[in-house]
């Protein structure tokens, strides 16, 4: 009995302690949680309790053998977006910890010196953080530790030479911090030692000799620092090595002699200046994965060994003075991923090897002494990303079979010998990024195809024997930042469709036969900053645009005769241009002035009917379909509603919302219901004369039925005492008479767009006149009555004098119109009908065509004949291609048709319409 008390209470002893102890650790660990923020505390929130071994996230415990009680020997929390700082963490209460893991988080400030105390620790990951300041020395207090992870921080300082006396160290990693110094001779300790990797610090002075003496030296990463000096002879014969890196250091002199390598998975001593030869049995072990030998002065043969190393993936050996037959030195590789051998004294042939790799993604052999052709069977090599064969001396012509390669990006065929055309093949090439084939002796005429590698950024044809023109595929390449024709024998003039190219930096056109001028098209390469068009025919102004005016004269030279402000030479068609312009200032005035009293009658109309408005009957009963035709209720449910809007949106009609004036009214944009509508205010009327009211109704009515795409749509009106107005659609690109009228923006309103115009306004005419249930006249088309939206859609606008045709009856009116657009009959008569716009279509065609009003050209020649469609054409935008100047050619022919003086030998829209969709 005695003896069963004694073991109970035993046990509760025991349970007691260990309770003790898990209660220490517990409230260690949530001291520092509550230190973490708020998010990290919520991510650590099975944290509670005083049992950190039950059920807390990543706490491991340990029993103790010594008193029995279970402890936490351990703390995994990697990746874990932990916010905060060590400073208070208990490393005393925990100072059983073997396992401490808190990489990849966001932890700050300093390793504390305190973290020493652990004393059986055993791997310790800090790594990926932002720890700042200097590695404690108090770490070499860890005798115990195996794996020391600091790596990826930023750690400054010179490395402890404390850190010498943790003995048992196995694997160091520090890389990738701010330190600084040369390596501890105290490092001279690590006697188990089996990886060390400094890399990416700024650590100087010498290799150390006693690296030689890590029996056990796996990975030695010294890469991206300061070290200078000759690589250790006997560092080269361990036989244990696996990666063995110092690239990116001011390492001298030759490789260490006999070199052991019987386990080498990675070489990488790049960017030195180390001499002599590579070790022939750099593959001897037969697992090489890497050899970064680049940038530095060796000399002699590629490595025998190479040519049969079947796990290679990477190879870089370029810019040394490496020799020996290429097509001799490698094999096939069923692993190799990227080879760079560019920038040596190599020689021999592209042979088909390099076709039976099936993951080779990059092939780069530039400025070496390659000869021969280049093989069909490279070809097979069908994930070929990058590949670079500049600067040799390679023949014949480019493999149809590239057709295959359909990853490539990049492909530079410069400076050799090649020959023959460029295959279509090419073309097939969509996601080729980079073409270089300069220097070389290509002929024919540059292939079209190449219009379809859309992905093409740059594009190098020069120094060939190229003929014919310049094919306007190129145009479609919107993703091309630099082009180089130059040095060829092209010929013709430069397409304008090349203006597309507005992603262009660099054009070099020198050096050829290409004549005529510069199509203005070009100032829509907005992105053009370097330009050379010297050596070539070419004539007439330049572009106005600052690649072309701050071009140097060495880039316009030896033309035939190009003008602009830096060639020092005047170019005549400016001067004549603005001679032209004064004169369109002086038509527009004698429109405007005579166009004033026609206002008038639209007053009088507003007015008749705001009096009979208000002259109705009070008592007036009306069905409510008569009350929804009141022209107040068309545009919205509440004409005073809708009226009072307006007045608000515009500030009573403030000045500044002012968009255009016109003969009959101002303009303003009105920003209402979250829309855009454009207001005309009618100018108040000067007489009491009046029209029918019921007829301006009837109009109005009419027109707010109409529907078409090229149509403004009128919304409504509204008749006021105050201020009587129109709300129509708002159009962004202003009128036709605007944009003609504009240097810049009849450039951008080319050939392609300027057709596409007059057929819409054509489809217009033709839906008023013939598919509406009453045929509308417009009777004030012009070019200021045309506006465009930001598509170039031109939209017929402007219905003020519009009627409505009676059909069975004769339809007799006052004289409307603009001067100049006006048909001739009514001159004699006031009789209206559809041909009067069809007159007023035929001149707005031909101000189209021309950029100007054809007033003088009409009066010249009456008769309209012998006149050439050069001629007419506006001469600021440059020579149409054959399908579009043979449009442009219909419509003149239509545009005289329609401006015959008998109305009745002109033709109806529809047939206007009919003709232009041939």
């Amino acid at each position: 009995m005695v003896l069963t008390i004694a073991l109970v209470l035993l046990s509760f002893c025991n349970l007691s302690l260990a309770t003790a102890g898990e209660a220490n650790d517990a409230s260690a660990l949530l001291k520092w949680r509550s230190s973490l923020d708020n998010q990290s505390q919520s991510f650590l929130s099975s944290w509670v309790g005083s049992n950190p071994c039950h059920d807390w996230i990543g706490i491991g415990c340990s029993n103790n053998t010594t008193d029995g009680e279970y402890v936490v020997t351990s703390i995994r929390l990697s990746n874990s977006s932990l916010r905060g700082t060590l400073g208070d963490l208990d490393t005393w209460s925990l100072r059983n910890l073997e396992s401490l893991d808190l990489s990849f988080n966001s932890l700050s400030g300093i390793i504390p010196h305190k973290i020493g105390t652990l004393n059986s620790l055993e791997f310790l990951n800090l790594s990926s953080n932002q720890l700042t300041g200097v590695i404690p020395s108090s770490i070499g207090n860890l005798t115990n530790l195996h794996y020391l992870y600091l790596d990826n921080n930023t750690l400054s300082g010179s490395i402890p030479c404390e850190l010498g006396r943790a003995r048992a160290l196995k694997d160091l990693k520090i890389s990738k911090n701010l330190l600084n110094g040369t390596i501890p001779f105290s490092f001279r300790n690590f006697s188990m030692i089996e990886g060390i990797d400094v890399t990416d610090n700024n650590i100087s002075g010498s290799i150390p000799d006693y690296f030689a003496n890590y029996t056990r030296l796996e990975r030695l990463d010294l890469g991206k620092n300061n070290f200078s000096g000759i690589i250790p002879t006997e560092l080269g014969k361990k036989t244990a090595l696996v990666h063995f890196r110092l690239l990116m250091n001011n390492l001298i002199g030759p490789l260490p002699q006999d070199m052991n390598l019987t386990k080498m998975e990675v070489f990488a001593v790049s960017h030195n200046m180390l001499s002599g030869h590579l070790p022939h049995d750099i593959c001897a072990s037969g697992s090489l994965i890497q050899i970064c030998a680049c940038n530095n002065r060796f000399t002699g043969p590629v490595p025998k060994s190479l040519k049969n190393c079947k796990s290679i993936f990477r190879v870089r050996l370029q810019r040394n003075q490496l020799t020996g037959n290429i097509s001799d030195d490698f094999g096939i590789y069923q692993e190799l991923d990227f080879i760079d051998l560019s920038y040596n004294k190599l020689y021999g042939e592209v042979s088909s090897n390099w076709g039976f790799c099936p993951n080779l993604t990059s092939l780069q052999m530039s400025n070496n002494n390659l000869s021969g052709k280049i093989s069909i069977e490279l070809g097979r090599a069908t994930r070929l990303s990058e590949l670079y064969l500049s600067s040799n001396h390679l023949v014949g012509e480019i493999p149809k079979s590239f057709e295959r390669l359909s990853s490539l990006m990049k492909l530079y065929l410069d400076d050799n010998a090649l020959s023959g055309t460029i295959p279509s093949e090419l073309g097939h090439l969509h996601n080729l990024e980079v073409l270089n084939m300069a220097k070389n002796s290509f002929t024919g005429r540059i292939e079209e195809k190449l219009g379809e590698c859309l992905k093409l950024r740059s594009l190098n044809l020069s120094s060939n024997r190229f003929g014919g023109i310049i094919p306007v595929h190129i145009s479609k390449l919107d993703k091309l930042e630099s082009l180089d024709l130059s040095e060829n024998s092209l010929i013709g003039r430069l397409p304008p469709q090349l203006g597309r190219l507005n992603t262009l930096e660099t054009l070099n056109l020198s050096h050829n036969n290409l004549k005529g001028s510069i199509p203005s098209s070009f100032i829509e390469m907005v992105s053009l900053t370097t330009v050379d068009v010297s050596f070539n025919q070419l004539e007439g102004p330049l572009p106005k645009m600052r690649a072309f005016e701050e071009a140097p004269m060495e880039a316009l030279r030896n033309n035939k005769r190009l003008c602009g402000k830096n060639t020092g030479l005047d170019c005549p068609t400016e001067r004549r241009n603005q001679d032209k312009e004064n004169k369109v200032l002086k038509v527009i005035l004698i429109i405007v002035l005579p166009s004033l009293g026609c206002m008038l009658l639209l007053f009088v109309i507003i007015f008749c009917v705001f009096f009979s408005l208000h002259k109705r009957n009070p008592n007036d009963t009306r069905t409510p379909q008569e009350t929804e035709a009141n022209p107040f209720t068309i545009w919205s449910y509440d004409g005073k509603m809708a009226y009072e809007n307006i007045i608000d949106a515009l500030d009573d009609f403030d000045s500044k919302h002012i968009v255009g004036v016109g003969g009959h009214g101002t303009v303003y944009k009105a920003e209402l219901l979250s829309e855009v509508f454009a207001v005309k205010k009618f100018h108040a009327p000067e007489d009491d004369k009046m029209q029918s009211s019921k007829s301006f109704e009837t109009e109005i009515q009419a027109l707010t039925a109409i529907r078409h795409q090229n149509i403004v749509k009128l919304y409504g009106f509204c008749v006021h005492p105050r201020h009587s107005f129109l709300v129509y659609e708002f159009l962004v690109g202003g009128s036709l008479r605007m944009v003609l009228n504009d240097m810049k923006q009849a450039v951008d309103f080319n050939w392609e767009k300027r057709l596409m115009a007059v057929k819409g306004i054509a489809n217009a005419l033709s839906y008023m006149h013939h598919d509406c249930s009453q045929p509308i006249i417009h009777r004030d088309l012009s070019s200021g009555n045309v506006l465009l939206d930001s598509d170039w859609v031109a939209h017929v606008s402007d219905f003020g004098t519009a009627r409505v045709l009676d059909q069975d009856s004769s339809n007799w009116t006052s004289f409307a119109g603009t001067i100049g657009y006006v048909a001739p009959e009514l001159a004699y008569t006031m009789e209206v009908s559809e041909k009067c716009d069809v007159y007023s279509f035929g001149i707005l065609t031909l101000e189209v065509i021309m950029g100007k009003h054809p007033g003088d050209f009409l009066t010249s020649s009456p008769d309209m004949k012998g006149a050439s469609l050069t001629e007419i054409l506006d001469q600021r935008l440059p020579s149409p291609v054959e399908q579009i100047a043979e449009q442009l050619e219909l419509l003149v022919e239509v545009a005289f048709s329609c401006l015959q003086k008998s109305p009745h030998s002109r033709p109806s829209m529809w047939e206007v319409t009919l003709g232009l969709s041939v």
